[in-house]
């Protein structure tokens, strides 16, 4: 039996609300101060991880309880379901160590996968009071938000055109490697902006920056939702070799990948 399409419509009415709420949440312990855990893996987590999670997990369960969810925290301790061809992808709090700095580079994410591709994706920077949603597969938007509440409409963004002046990249804060200045100096690449989370695809995407390179470990939730994002307006995320970089992989692991804009490389 063919499977029933999606309603992308109703899953960006409830899960704008459902981000800026896991923002508002994140932003409240960001204010005060928190204790910084650790897992298995020595990564850090906090409170406004686990709290971020159960917000966003609490609207999926209404809003779509037939759809699987791979959530971060949850599947640190254990509990992955088992997913098909359409799932959710949720990192509550991607940029843990630089939120745990007191940096603004950390977000909410929220992905939907379908047939191995993102095809609907929140990223949501409550530090910074940016949005950016792939509404469908064919349309990214970005919105401003002040108080809570959303400022003026939503703006469409698309990939760009390479500049005359010349590429910018954009890199990890916390991952720069030899393998990432040997790609960018391979393409005579010189400006390049450091940030954290998945907030590089959102800057391909809206056209701030033209292609990003990642030869570091990653997990499908780090990545779900900026490449949706990324993905609707344009861009493309690829294996180093070219080939697709799909999702459903063992472990839900990612391997290298370079999100890209109009990049001839």
């Amino acid at each position: 039996m063919p499977r029933q399409p999606l309603n992308y419509q109703i899953f960006s009415q409830t899960l704008y609300e459902t981000a800026l709420e896991a923002g508002r949440k994140i932003m409240e312990i960001f204010a005060g101060d928190f204790e910084v855990m650790y897992k298995d893996d020595a990564s850090p987590v906090t409170v406004a991880d686990q709290a971020a999670e159960g917000i966003i997990l609490r609207d999926l369960a209404i809003i779509a309880p037939d759809i699987p969810v791979v959530a971060e925290e949850q599947a640190s301790g254990g509990t992955i379901p088992d997913v098909g061809d359409v799932f959710w992808l949720v990192d509550p709090l991607d940029g843990t160590k630089e939120f745990i700095r007191k940096g603004t580079d950390f977000t909410v994410n929220i992905a939907l996968i379908e047939d191995g591709e993102p095809s609907f994706g929140i990223v949501y920077a409550p530090a910074l009071q940016r949005m950016f949603v792939a509404k469908n597969p064919e349309t990214a938007v970005q919105m401003t938000i002040r108080d809570g509440r959303f400022i003026g409409a939503e703006q469409v963004i698309s990939v760009r055109e390479v500049p005359d002046c010349g590429i910018t990249a954009v890199a990890s804060k916390s991952h720069r490697d030899a393998d990432t200045n040997a790609f960018l100096e391979k393409l005579g690449i010189t400006d390049v902006v450091s940030t954290g989370s998945s907030l590089k695809f959102c800057l391909v995407a809206a056209g701030e920056a033209d292609i990003y390179p990642r030869f570091g470990p990653t997990m499908e939730w780090d990545t779900g939702a900026g490449h949706a994002v990324l993905r609707a307006a344009g861009g493309t995320v690829a294996n180093p070799d070219g080939t697709p970089f799909r999702y459903k992989k063992p472990g839900f692991r990612n391997g290298f990948f370079i999100a890209n804009g109009r990049v001839d490389y």
